[in-house]
C-alpha cells in the first residue's frame, strides 16, 4: 500500500496516560517496516480553506488561537498543545492525499492509506470532541467534490465508536453516503438505526449499532447485507474507509470481538465492494488504542492488498446481531 504519513503528526502530545498518543503511529511504522511493498508519501498539510469546507470559520479560528496560546484541555478527553494545529492540518491533508490518489488511479498494491493523527470522525462542524479536531474523512470527501474529481462519495466507518461528526456534517446531503458499524451505547451515544438522514440526505445515512461482543461473522454479514447494497445504490466515485481498529477483541477501550484476521477479511470485503461499484478506494486512520492490535491489524490490511488471503471467519451471525441487521434492512431499505 501507499501510506500517507507526516512527522508533524507525532508532535500532537496528549499526555502520558492518554490512549491517543504518538506511540500509535510509531507502532504502525515499526510493524510496516517488516513488510514488502510499503511506500510512504508525505503529502501536504491541508489548507485552512479546505478545512473550512466542512467546519465553521469561527471554530477554526478559535482552535488556532487555542493552540497558539499553548493549548490545554479542550474538553475532558480532547487535549491540544501548540503543535496540535500543524498536526491537525497535516492529518487532514493526508486524508486529502489518500482520496485524491485513489481517484487518480492508485489501487491494488498502491491503494492509499492515510495514518495521520489526531483522528477525525467525532469532530463536528463547530466543535472538537473525542480526541478529534478536524474531521479528516469529511474534509477529504468535500475537497474532491469541490475540485470536481468526484460527484458522489461513500464513507464507511468501521471504528468501534460512531462517527457522529461525519454523520452530522453530511446528514442532509445526498452526495455523501455515511455508513457505520459501531458498538451500541458506546461514546458518543449516537448512531441509532432510525438515523437515516434528513431532507435531501434522507436515505444517505446507514447505522449498524451492534451489541457488545460482535465478532468477525457479524461484521462481515453487515458489510455483505447492508453496506454493499447501500454503496452500490449510491454509486460513488470514491469509497472512503474511516478505518478505526478499536473493535479489535483485545483493544483496551471497547467490548467488541473483531480479530486481527477479521480486519483482513474486512479489507478484502471493502476492496470487492469498491471494485463492484467501480469506485476508487482509500483508507483514513481513526481509532485503535492497543499498540500491538492496531499495528498488526493494519499490517494485515496491507498484506491483503499485497496478495494475502485471510482465513475464512468461523461461526454464524449471533442472534442479537442478526436482529440488528434485520432491523436496519427494514428501516433503511424497506421503508
Amino acid at each position: 500500500m501507499r501510506v500517507g504519513y507526516r512527522e508533524a503528526c507525532l508532535d500532537h502530545q496528549t499526555g502520558p496516560r492518554h490512549p491517543e498518543s504518538p506511540d500509535r503511529l510509531r507502532a504502525i511504522r515499526r510493524v510496516l517496516a517488516e513488510c514488502h511493498n510499503v511506500e510512504y508519501v508525505a503529502g501536504d498539510p491541508c489548507d485552512v480553506e479546505d478545512v473550512s469546507g466542512v467546519h465553521d470559520d469561527d471554530y477554526v479560528e478559535k482552535l488556532q488561537a487555542f493552540c497558539d496560546a499553548g493549548g490545554g484541555n479542550w474538553d475532558a478527553d480532547t487535549v491540544a498543545v501548540e503543535a496540535t494545529w500543524d498536526a491537525a492540518l497535516s492529518s487532514a491533508g493526508l486524508a486529502e492525499w489518500a482520496a485524491s490518489a485513489a481517484l487518480d488511479g492508485a489501487d491494488g498494491r498502491q491503494t492509499p492509506f492515510s495514518i495521520g493523527r489526531p483522528p477525525g470522525h467525532h469532530a463536528v462542524e463547530d466543535d472538537a470532541m473525542g480526541f478529534c479536531f478536524f474531521n479528516n474523512a469529511a474534509v477529504a470527501a468535500q475537497c474532491v467534490i469541490d475540485a470536481g474529481d468526484a460527484d458522489r462519495v461513500a464513507i464507511f466507518d468501521w471504528d468501534v465508536h460512531h462517527g457522529n461528526g461525519t454523520q452530522d456534517i453530511f446528514y442532509d446531503r445526498a452526495d455523501v453516503l455515511y455508513a457505520s458499524i459501531h458498538e451500541e451505547g458506546l461514546f458518543p451515544g449516537t448512531g441509532h438505526v432510525e438515523e437515516t438522514g434528513a431532507g435531501d440526505g434522507e436515505g444517505a445515512t446507514l447505522n449498524v449499532p451492534f451489541p457488545p461482543g460482535a465478532e468477525d461473522p457479524e461484521y462481515l454479514a453487515a458489510v455483505d447485507d447492508l453496506v454493499r447494497p447501500a454503496v452500490e445504490a449510491h454509486d460513488p466515485d470514491l469509497f472512503l474507509i474511516s478505518a478505526g481498529f478499536d473493535a479489535h477483541e483485545h483493544d483496551p477501550i471497547s467490548r467488541m470481538g473483531v480479530s486481527t484476521e477479521g480486519y483482513g477479511l474486512l479489507a478484502r470485503a471493502v476492496r470487492d465492494v469498491a471494485a463492484d461499484a467501480d469506485a476508487a478506494l482509500a483508507f483514513v486512520l481513526e481509532g485503535g488504542y492497543g499498540l500491538d492490535t492496531l499495528s498488526q491489524s493494519i499490517r494485515t490490511v496491507h498484506e491483503v492488498f499485497d496478495g494475502y488471503e485471510p482465513a475464512p471467519a468461523d461461526g454464524d451471525t449471533e442472534d442479537r446481531a442478526q436482529e440488528v441487521i434485520d432491523e436496519v434492512r427494514e428501516t433503511f431499505f424497506d421503508s
